[in-house]
């Protein structure tokens, strides 16, 4: 019995040694801070659907329909008179043509190729040829592939209250 409380002792130094091994590592997650600008309403970041999402919501709608969203995206293309409007990439192969609420603000002319988060209202819209032809002229196309333009297009369209444009 004797020894039976021996071992048991000793059993029981070795287990509250180990103790501290089975203690689980605190990991601290680094969360990602982005800094952005803030152009227009002031808005913020959280809940901006992607451009696949943006790309599904697009395929639902038909001209004329509406939708209040936040997207974020990749800037393909901008203004390059005034910062007036731009375009935005979907994953899909087409973009989104921005526009401003009111061209209340504009945005700075060299954001091609920059992640841009946008608040306000997606829409499908018929741009007529004159439309097309201006925005052909304000992105710096030649006059021939102006002239190819000939036929209203159905575009994915956005009216933005707000953009946040991601810092470097």
């Amino acid at each position: 019995m004797k020894k039976l409380l021996i071992v048991f002792g000793l059993l029981c130094s070795v287990v509250a040694c180990k103790t501290e091994d089975k203690k689980t590592e605190l990991k601290e997650v680094e969360k990602e801070v982005v800094n952005y600008t803030s152009i227009g309403a002031e808005i913020t970041a959280d809940a901006a659907k992607s451009t696949a999402d943006m790309a599904e919501a697009y395929k639902a709608m038909t001209i004329g329909d509406t939708i209040t969203t936040k997207m974020i995206g990749k800037v393909d293309e901008v203004c390059q008179s005034k910062g007036c409007w731009m375009k935005v990439n979907l994953e899909d192969g087409n973009q989104i043509m921005v526009k401003f609420k009111d061209y209340g603000f504009f945005v700075p002319k060299d954001i091609a190729g920059q992640e841009v988060v946008l608040n306000g209202k997606a829409f499908i819209n018929e741009v007529p040829v004159d439309e097309q032809r201006h925005y052909a002229e304000d992105a710096g196309k030649s006059a021939d592939e102006i002239a190819v333009i000939t036929e209203p297009k159905k575009t994915f369209s956005f009216e933005a209250d707000g953009v946040l444009l991601k810092g470097e």
